[in-house]
């Protein structure tokens, strides 16, 4: 059976519906299923990582394009449908797995290579999944993602914007990220109440990243960034102030006056707000933060 334009029948004849819980919208179109492989730029000698399998509208086009595709599917029911369809081409793996508790670096050597992945992503999991991503870059090349608009209007977001913050900054320091497309409610069954955009997120190796931050930096990095935006209308140096990045220092003046002069020593006025900053004043913060710290012997 076809899923394109028969997904309610199909689902009905499996006893299958639409599971709040995981947040499942199926694609339903063919020509936007095709459009979206194409947006993740494949070529035929690929293996393809799948996020949310659903009823294979992704996975078919897919499976014609790339060389392999390993499925990764939450839903038992989706299991079982396919296993009684017999649909999925032969070049198809399907893995009963949670994305989020999956192991990446074991991703990585059975798939033999860095992980290229397509996903159809429900709104409950795509701030861990970008996470997940962030976290485990080491292990991939580049994800192309269907996120509803809100959430990739963030990832896309620039300083000043109200959806700038902790993903928009935590993302494009590490990666390239692009829209590819909008696709509206009646793409899908059932219809989401709002649209949803396509990006490409691409993951450059560290040493072809220039000027890049060492582990001790990335680390405070992350922390700074999230620090930042936990109060974002406040200015640069009471937010990272509160978060007392210099223990060593028993005295909260001290604190701040060394909080201070790492802003300072970062080319940045401390009265600054933190929605207000590019990434790489983020950056250069880190690099400040890490040269005080050692000063002060943590």
């Amino acid at each position: 059976m076809s899923v394109y334009g028969k997904t309610r029948s199909a689902l009905q004849e499996h006893h299958l519906a639409p599971k709040k819980k995981f947040g499942q919208n199926f694609l339903v179109h063919r020509h936007t299923a095709e459009a979206i492989v194409r947006a993740g730029e494949i070529g035929p000698d690929d293996v393809i990582v799948e996020v949310g399998v659903g009823l294979a509208a992704l996975t078919i086009p897919l499976a014609r394009t790339a060389r392999q595709v390993v499925g990764i599917e939450i839903d038992s029911g989706i299991i079982r449908f396919h296993e009684q369809e017999h649909d999925l081409p032969d070049n198809v793996t399907l893995l009963h797995q949670d994305i989020l508790k999956t192991d990446f670096d074991e991703l990585e050597r059975r798939c033999g290579g860095r992980l290229k992945i397509m996903a159809n992503l429900p709104y409950s999991i795509s701030n861990p999944f970008i996470f997940k991503l962030i976290d485990n870059r080491r292990h991939v090349e580049k994800a192309t993602v269907m996120l509803q608009k809100e959430v990739a209007d963030r990832l896309l977001a620039g300083p000043g914007s109200k959806d700038y913050g902790i993903p928009s900054v935590l993302l494009q320091h590490c990666a390239r990220v692009r829209k590819m497309m909008t696709l509206s409610p009646a793409e899908f069954h059932p219809q989401p109440k709002i649209d949803s955009v396509v990006i490409r997120i691409s993951f450059p190796l560290d040493q072809d990243r220039p000027r890049t931050l060492s582990s001790e930096e990335s680390e405070l990095f992350t922390r700074i960034v999230r620090a930042a935006f936990s109060q974002r209308r406040k200015t640069i140096l009471n937010t990272l102030t509160s978060a007392i990045f210099f223990p060593a220092l028993p005295d909260r003046n001290d604190v701040k006056k060394m909080t201070e002069d790492a802003i300072i020593a970062a080319g940045l006025s401390p009265r600054v707000r933190p929605e207000t900053l590019p990434i790489a004043a983020f950056e250069e913060l880190s690099r400040s933060f890490h040269r005080c710290l050692a000063d002060t012997g943590r």
